[in-house]
């Protein structure tokens, strides 16, 4: 048997299904994860934003030794009209100094020397700067350096999913469709608002990759949260049940084969309870007949398993919860309030299967 999880982004089947995952592969069932939005903007211009970074679950202090992060140029003047790059007196600069070989200690952790950071782009050691070398950081332009960037956290994020797949026993395909963020969405109003008209779900592609698969289930999102790339995927799922039974191959009746998982940690901030709390227009397009009903997976004995796999995405567990420890208090939290609901003695994950009476 084979079970397909469509996750918007890295990690997102990992947060929501993952004690499911470890429960089917334990009884030897095969599970695919589909992740969709796994692509950059190497074919878009411009640079990386910092809304993009923290976006992504990347702040600017990760990505300084990809570039010139003391480079006075980036620094604002203290005061509107002040011609130095920045003031402050020698004891913050010191502190500030002892701050930059900090971290270049631990980026160059591994080596047997390391690099300092001159944040007074002065000499150290007899080393020159780089305003005294034309070839020195001046190679490349900051959109060239900042399309670079933006590759390298979407690379780093597919690392951590497929950590995740060989950590869950589990295959793992990536569609490399754009993440929202590359697509023109700016600022969280935006990105947890509307989808745009012009902004398409992947029906087509999501629809070939799972009858490809041929799955005894397949999982899709709630969207609960309301994040952009969440609808398109729900709206996907939700699509495959409209469509009528097809008599030539292949063609599946999916009602029965799809279900919805509830978007943790969106589900947990939100106090999420029932698919009537999603906006009205959010399941509209299943027809009429067809219905959804809760199911409770009970995980409790892999719940510990499931936080496992949620630590393997390292980028994402400072942006989302402030850190390893608060997000395996919260994994733990929300699965014993949903196996409470669901009259689980202990913890359980919740779907929405489809079905037609």
């Amino acid at each position: 048997m084979a079970h397909v999880f469509v996750a918007p982004h890295p990690d997102d089947v990992a947060l929501s299904c993952g004690g499911l995952i470890a429960s089917l592969r334990e009884l030897g069932q095969n599970v695919t994860i589909l992740t969709v939005f796994s692509g950059s903007a190497t074919n878009r211009s411009g640079g990386l934003t910092t809304y993009q970074r923290e976006a992504l679950g990347f702040g600017t202090k990760t990505l300084w030794p990809a570039t010139e992060a003391f480079n006075r140029s980036s620094i604002r003047a203290d005061e509107p009209g002040d011609d130095t790059p920045w003031s402050a007196d020698d004891d913050r600069l010191e502190a500030t100094q002892a701050d930059a070989d900090a971290a270049a200690k631990r980026f160059w952790q591994r080596a047997s020397w390391y690099r300092r950071a001159s944040i007074r782009n002065k000499s150290l050691a007899g080393q020159a700067v780089m305003d005294d070398i034309s070839t020195q950081g001046a190679l490349y332009t900051d959109d060239l350096l900042e399309a670079a960037t933006a590759g390298e956290i979407v690379a780093k994020r597919r690392v951590e999913d497929e950590r995740f797949a060989y950590f869950a026993e589990a295959s793992v395909v990536f569609l490399d469709l754009a993440d929202a963020v590359f697509r023109g969405y700016e600022g969280d109003e935006q990105l947890l608002g509307s989808v745009r008209e012009d902004d398409k779900a992947p029906i087509a592609i999501l629809r070939r990759e799972i009858a490809r698969l041929e799955p005894q289930s397949v999982y899709f999102p709630l969207a609960v949260g309301n994040h952009v790339d969440h609808q398109l995927c729900r709206d996907a799922g939700v699509s495959l049940l409209a469509e009528s039974r097809a008599w030539v191959m292949p063609g599946p009746e999916w009602a029965g084969k799809v279900a919805f998982y509830e978007d943790f940690p969106y589900a947990w901030w939100n106090g999420f309870q029932s698919i009537e709390e999603l906006p009205k227009s959010a399941l509209e397009g299943i027809p009429e007949g067809t219905y959804l009903t809760p199911r409770y997976a009970d995980i409790s004995d892999q719940l510990e398993r499931k936080v496992r796999g949620i630590a393997m995405y390292e980028s994402q567990l400072d942006r989302l919860f402030g850190g390893e420890k608060p997000m395996a208090q919260g994994v733990r939290q929300f699965a014993s309030a949903v196996g409470t609901v669901g009259r689980v003695n202990g913890a359980a994950e919740r779907y929405w299967h489809s079905y037609r009476p």
